[in-house]
């Protein structure tokens, strides 16, 4: 790990970077975005539900499949926040950031192969939790990079690419699982790349060191105070925040059953003889990662030249709405594949664009990583309530279609939610 001469004090570490991040920077960032993402799809898309199902059998599946990745969404919760605040206290002399990179990316490859040889319910849970709690742990310190060294002016662009990971990162964990290897030896293949992908960041990228002397003083009752950012006092991080939470919320209730929508609502194996519903959702997830890659970078330079982020942010999440209602309405292969086209062309510049804005509303400079942690609750929250709704909604409360439009309303309150920011245009 690459670290920065020992000048770096508090103020030095809290000022606004002025300098433009070079291509080797942003391609390595994206890099380990990749092995991230690659760590959190392969499981959630494919390999859990095929688990899921091997171990529960077909009629419980949906149900434990929700337990499953809601008690791992709650892990997430809590350990990216706290990973983050320790990574604004660590004064290793590698930096503050890169050392949890690495650990997080490790313990949640160990965790990742631990859960290739599970064969209960209660082992599942127990491994994907501590694989949750290892990549949070990477993903705070990684996410805190942007903040911490790229400029307001760039950070669409830079936000842009490594978000593009986020979404390419699904196509290559489907493709790992389903192709180049199969069954739960996916685990271990996606736990190799994980590690694989961080090192680069974390071992030829600067990190610039917090002295022992700048870091305050440890008192539990003030670090765990420290997690209530006050809506009052920084309304514009809670409105941030609020738009995210409802976004992916309305994305992870959608996604967590969309390989059952394929298999017992579209019957794809019918329609295509020999054929698997994971194949069909290699075909949509192409499709969608397409359509991001033609606008998340775009999104992101025209985002940084307007200096606008409130309006890209709210025509995105109206755009993502409408693949929702076409599903509820005309639940076809022909409409999923438009839908899945459609989805892309809206989080492409939700992407890069809702990821700039965070990053200027954080109410704490001395506390970025801790901060992002809070927002990051807004990506693992859902997590957690999406089963709670979604469960219901397809098994008892009129099935996809209901599910299908609720994820439209959802989605729709969250870009609404956007134009509460008042710091930002």
């Amino acid at each position: 790990m690459t670290g920065v001469p020992t000048a770096s004090g508090a103020a030095v570490l809290t000022a606004e970077p002025t300098r433009r991040v070079g291509t080797r920077w942003i391609a390595f960032i994206a890099l380990a975005n990749l092995g991230l993402y690659l760590g959190y799809f392969g499981p959630i898309t494919v390999l859990l539900p095929n688990q899921v199902q091997a171990i529960a059998g077909s009629a419980h599946k949906v149900a434990v499949l929700g337990w499953v990745t809601g008690i791992g969404a709650a892990v997430a919760m809590i350990s990216n926040p706290v990973a983050g605040a320790l990574s604004d206290r660590t004064t290793s002399r590698f930096g503050r950031r890169h050392p949890w990179t690495v650990c997080g990316a490790q313990a949640g490859a160990a965790a990742l192969a631990l859960l290739a040889g599970q064969h209960t319910i209660a082992g599942v849970i127990i491994a994907w939790c501590l694989a949750q709690a290892g990549l949070n742990a990477m993903q705070a310190s990684v996410t805190a990079g942007v903040p911490d060294h790229v400029p307001v002016a760039q950070r669409g662009l830079v936000s842009g690419w490594i978000g593009l990971p986020q979404t390419v990162g699904v196509v290559i964990a489907v493709v790992l699982v389903t192709v180049v290897v199969t069954g739960n030896a996916g685990y271990v293949l996606t736990a190799v790349v994980v590690v694989a992908c961080a090192l680069p960041f974390a071992l030829t990228t600067p990190d610039p060191r917090l002295t022992r002397s700048a870091r305050p003083p440890f008192v539990w009752r003030a670090f765990a105070r420290s997690f209530w950012v006050s809506p009052r006092r920084h309304p514009d991080f809670a409105w941030a925040w609020l738009t995210r939470f409802a976004v992916n919320l309305g994305n992870a209730m959608a996604l967590l059953y969309l390989l059952f929508f394929l298999r017992d609502k579209i019957h794809y194996s019918r329609l295509f003889p020999g054929q698997k519903a994971e194949n069909g959702l290699l075909i949509l997830i192409l499709l969608y990662t397409v359509a991001v890659v033609l606008t998340a970078v775009t999104g992101g330079i025209i985002s940084d030249r307007t200096g606008r982020r409130k309006l890209p942010v709210t025509v995105a999440g109206l755009v993502m709405a409408v693949p929702a209602v076409m599903l509820a309405l005309w639940p076809s292969w022909p409409v999923a594949i438009a839908s899945a086209a459609i989805m892309g062309l809206g989080f492409g510049v939700y992407l890069s664009v809702d990821q700039a804005l965070v990053t200027q509303v954080l109410p704490s400079a001395a506390a970025r990583a801790k901060d992002l942690g809070i927002i990051n609750i807004a990506n693992s929250g859902p997590q957690v309530l999406a089963p709670a709704i979604a469960a219901p909604l397809v098994s008892q409360l009129g099935g996809y279609p209901t599910l299908f439009l609720s994820v439209a309303v959802i989605t729709v309150l969250g870009s609404a939610f956007v134009w509460k920011i008042r710091s930002v245009p």
